[in-house]
């Protein structure tokens, strides 16, 4: 993996293999741009769970909070496994846009400063709809619009393996 990210790898059986990946930059900036994300985890029983989500990308990692009694959390209980996805979901037709599938391991943030760091993250990208502060080992939301007076639990999702489509140049694959 070079300073500017892994470089991507286009698969030539979904693709143009004559096409040039798309910068790290490039797939970084998509994800950090975004503003709603789908999450897939998978149920105790082995069926997949997938909810759309805000986060945050931030210090090359995605990062979501959900509540304590939320499915997802119970899902990450018993499997940190997690596929995150984003894009514009072929709006413009079956071939434009740009699609990406993050796969990794979903790690609580517990740590405060770490935490605080998130939370201006957050503020910065959504403004007072995702304002929180910092309460112990979790968020608590500002406003009374959610979450409840337990607070949200904040995981960070640092990829293992991310997958672009789309673009003109068909599946491109970046391990890390």
């Amino acid at each position: 993996m070079s300073e500017a990210g892994p470089t991507g790898v286009i698969d030539p059986r979904y693709g143009d293999a004559s096409a040039s990946a798309p910068p790290w930059t490039d797939i970084e900036r998509r994800f950090s741009e975004a503003g709603l994300y789908w999450i897939v985890t998978v149920r105790t029983d082995g069926r997949p769970h997938a909810v759309p989500l805000v986060g945050v990308w931030h210090d090359g990692a995605f990062a979501f909070c959900t509540g304590p009694h939320e499915q997802k959390l119970h899902n990450l209980d018993a499997n940190p496994h997690v596929a995150v996805t984003t894009g514009s979901t072929g709006s413009g037709g079956w071939d434009t846009g740009v699609e990406l599938v993050l796969e990794g391991e979903a790690v609580r943030v517990t740590e405060p400063g770490a935490l605080q760091s998130l939370a201006d993250a957050w503020y910065a990208k959504y403004g007072e709809d995702w304002a929180f502060d910092v309460r112990d080992d979790r968020f608590v939301e500002r406003s009374d619009s959610g979450g409840g007076s337990e607070g949200a639990w904040v995981y960070r999702v640092v990829p293992a393996k991310v997958l672009a489509f789309g673009g003109g140049h068909g599946q491109t694959a970046y391990r890390f």
